[in-house]
């Protein structure tokens, strides 16, 4: 069969390296890709929002199957579109987007259907939000109501901090439209986890547990990013944790998701706070992680493609996963001034090094070639993704390979799993 790959970051080529393993897959295709996905997938010089030239060209090309990776096709309808066309296609239609799409619609429908998850309220007028952060007091969150590139969650530990967040997404625009609304919620404290289910609407399959590092510096300061490195499994997750999460979150946002009219077929990504061995919704997203799906690549055994099939064709009852034992670890290399402005165009060197390294591979999200060369080409550049018969055993392997690549400008955290260590040692 032929699959084409919507998308250019490092959650893409992960997904490209999955599902190139699979017998079914003859000719992969990748729109628009990345100077990593080039090497194992045809690149189209296609952008993930073209909708209507990648419809054109799976038409085309007899595509079999078109996999997206980021979350804006999808609210923008990419799904409904392809389906209207007789095209198959793995992922949420536009309704069932919206999870992601509007954080607004999120917590309404999580509050309806009993779901835990912070206590909250919407405002679209910055001084009624600014009155009702000096009546409740700090910190809480401050969130943007659409989609931001995971920049528009802002923790506020002070009302100068809160205040600043709304003027910054509701006066100045830092996230354009997506700021018309914004969420003040409830500061949950505990540790996060993200929790990723495959489902067809009915049936729900876990992935493996992960945990991802939002904010740029060490120790979790600074702004929040995409993602600066991520592990699994999650040991926050718990056998018992793990069955709350599917009881009490997963299967009712599924089943309330079906009540609205809202069939929701694809992956549903749940961002969590745990606490006492209690789970509550931090946001849903409506796709893979980024960097959580290098790790949960890494360790998922056998083949992808009958999986993404099934939640397609409604028959995923009996999908079992079975996952490699061993930890994994993801360590995001990012260009200096990420998630601010940033130069491109600098020379990786050091790649070369490492392709022959076993339980290693160099995820590429944002490079692109130039001659002989890989340059970069976005802010977050590599996920340099290792397993390890423990966490300690991956973080050092993934940590030595990422001193042997190289660039002008090239900065990453140094305790990525650091978490995880405290949990099992």
């Amino acid at each position: 069969m032929k699959v084409l790959v919507v998308g250019s970051g490092g959650r893409e080529h992960s997904l490209v390296w999955k599902i190139g393993q699979s017998s079914k897959v003859k000719e992969l295709f990748c729109a628009p890709g990345n100077a990593g996905i080039a090497q194992m997938a045809e690149c189209i010089d296609i952008s993930a929002t073209d909708l209507d030239d990648l419809a054109t060209f799976a038409d085309s090309n007899g595509i079999d199957l078109t996999v997206v990776g980021p979350e804006l096709p999808l609210t923008m309808g990419m799904v409904d579109l392809f389906e209207g066309r007789g095209l198959r296609i793995f992922g949420p239609n536009k309704k069932a987007a919206e999870i992601e799409g509007s954080k607004v619609f999120c917590k309404d429908l999580l509050s309806k259907y009993g779901v835990p998850t912070a206590h909250y309220r919407a405002f679209d007028n910055r001084d009624e939000a600014a009155a009702y952060v000096e009546s409740i007091g700090v910190p809480v969150v401050v969130k943007a109501d659409g989609l931001a590139a995971g920049k528009g969650v802002i923790p506020s530990m002070t009302k100068e901090d809160a205040l600043k967040a709304l003027d910054m997404i509701m006066v100045e625009k830092a996230f354009g439209d997506a700021g018309n609304r914004v969420i003040i919620e409830e500061f949950l404290i505990g540790e996060e986890a993200s929790f990723i289910v495959l489902t067809d609407g009915e049936t729900l399959v876990p992935l493996a547990s992960s945990q991802d590092h939002k904010p740029i510096y060490d120790g979790d300061r600074g702004p929040n990013t995409g993602g600066m490195g991520a592990y699994s499994p999650a040991p926050v997750v718990t056998e018992g944790v793990h069955e709350k999460i599917m009881d009490e979150i997963m299967i009712p946002t599924i089943k309330g998701m079906a009540s609205e009219g809202r069939l929701y077929r694809g992956v549903l990504y749940a961002g969590l706070m745990i606490a006492n061995g209690q789970p509550k919704v931090l946001e849903f997203n409506a796709r893979f992680g980024d960097p959580e799906n290098q790790p949960i690549m890494m360790r998922m055994r056998g083949d992808i493609v009958p999986l993404l099939e099934a939640c397609i064709d409604g028959n995923l009852r009996g999908g079992l996963i079975d996952w490699d034992p061993r930890w994994t670890v993801c360590v995001v290399m990012a260009s200096k001034g990420y998630p601010g402005s940033y130069k491109k165009n600098k020379v990786i060197r050091g790649l070369n090094l490492v392709t022959e390294m076993k339980d290693v591979f160099v995820f590429h999200a944002g490079t692109a070639g130039a001659g002989k060369n890989i340059v970069t080409n976005g802010g977050r550049v590599l996920g340099v993704t290792a397993l390890g018969e423990n966490a300690h055993g991956a973080i050092e392997l993934a940590y030595s390979v990422v001193k042997k690549i190289q660039w002008d400008g090239a900065y990453y955290r140094s305790d990525i799993g650091k978490r995880a260590l405290d949990r099992v040692e």
